[in-house]
């Protein structure tokens, strides 16, 4: 197959019609390994980044790993306490500084050759450069990255000029009242890797059309007729009260919150209970699906049992999901699809995306043209 970039995308694809008038993305955005590196550059490269949390950080020296844009990233405390975010890589032959997902130092040392900087990014120690010529360590310290903190959270924006994150996060926490994102605490990583393109993920994700057929179990624990898609500027939410049935989470009452963050992370937000779901792009029929659990009471015994069972639950959904997903793929690859349609009622969230999707590529397909010009 022909590879294909933003340069051939077709204006007719990028407009935006009415939901009820509206086509389905093309086939070939998601099976075409030309637009794996139109996402990379057009829309993770200019959008914040899940990383992690505010409490694996929390002393100096303590550093997480990440990827943004397909960058390797680490987030590091330095010894004046500030928070800091680099990209993971030696200024002397791209080695990497930190390797395992978490951790402490003292110092970053690179893991190829031996360079050391300090925590605030400085290189210090350069073994066997004593006979270089015209080298100064102040033009080799580590390059910086943008970070903030929203709720305990923290994203990495690779963007010169990003837009706030508080703005793009704005009406959340008042939206979840009484719930509360601050006070959870982190829990678990686990991760998996799914044989479809991340859209083909965040589409699934962004409809509660496939619950009765993929997701019965679901239906048992959500109000499948109460069931609404709220849209926002930058995200959307997936709302559902409780059957009332007692279920994992509670004792039959209570609410789900599922929201969207474009371009690629979810939070799904239930009693005492907060998941976190990142999708990270690998190839074009492939991506990373990334959950942390935080929960209010993650040491008694009795809410250890509790997260056990919304463990082994979320992970009966994941496999569920993995698996049409990747059925999906192979449709969207086949010859026989091109593009399709929405239902207005139950596809209002993947409508929503695919558009802030087509204004990514616009936006950044226009800056790009007048940059050539």
């Amino acid at each position: 197959m022909k590879k294909k970039n933003a340069d051939h995308i077709s204006l007719r694809d990028l407009s935006i019609v009415p939901l009820t008038r509206a086509e389905t993305l093309p086939s070939s955005w998601y099976s075409n390994p030309g637009f794996h590196l139109t996402d990379t550059e057009y829309v993770f490269s200019k959008t914040w980044q899940y990383v992690g949390h505010v409490s694996q950080v929390a002393k100096p020296g303590d550093y997480i790993l990440g990827t943004v844009a397909s960058n390797p990233v680490l987030l590091i405390r330095g010894k004046d306490g500030v928070l800091r975010g680099f990209f993971n890589v030696c200024r002397h032959r791209g080695g990497p500084l930190a390797i395992e997902e978490q951790g402490s130092c003292s110092i970053l040392q690179c893991k190829y050759h031996g360079w050391t900087y300090l925590l605030d990014g400085s290189l210090r120690g350069t073994p066997k450069f004593d006979r270089t010529e015209l080298f100064d360590k102040k033009d080799f310290g580590l390059l910086p990255i943008r970070i903030e903190l929203w709720e305990g959270l923290i994203f990495a924006n690779l963007s010169r000029k990003p837009d706030a994150l508080t703005s793009v996060m704005q009406g959340i926490p008042e939206r979840i009242k009484p719930h509360s994102l601050a006070g959870k605490n982190f829990f678990r990583r686990v991760a998996y890797d799914v044989n479809c393109n991340w859209k083909a993920y965040v589409d699934n994700y962004l409809e509660g059309y496939h619950l009765p057929f993929v997701h019965p179990e679901l239906c048992n624990l959500l109000d499948y007729q109460k069931y609404v898609t709220e849209t926002y500027e930058s995200y959307s939410l997936q709302y559902s009260p409780f059957t009332g049935k007692d279920n994992v989470y509670t004792a039959g009452d209570g609410e789900a919150y599922y929201y969207f963050v474009f371009p690629n992370f979810m939070m799904n937000i239930l009693p005492g209970r907060l998941q976190t779901n990142l999708v990270l792009p690998l190839a074009q029929n492939k991506c990373r699906v990334i959950f942390d659990y935080y929960y209010d009471d993650a040491t008694s015994a009795s809410a250890l049992k509790r997260i056990q069972d919304d463990l082994d639950y979320s992970d009966k959904v994941q496999q569920e999901d993995i698996e049409i997903c990747e059925l999906v793929q192979r449709g969207l690859e086949s010859i026989a699809y091109d593009k399709g349609r929405f239902s207005p009622e139950m596809e209002e969230g993947v409508y929503h995306f695919q558009s802030l999707l087509k204004k990514a590529y616009k936006r950044n397909l226009n800056s790009r043209r007048t940059r050539k010009a």
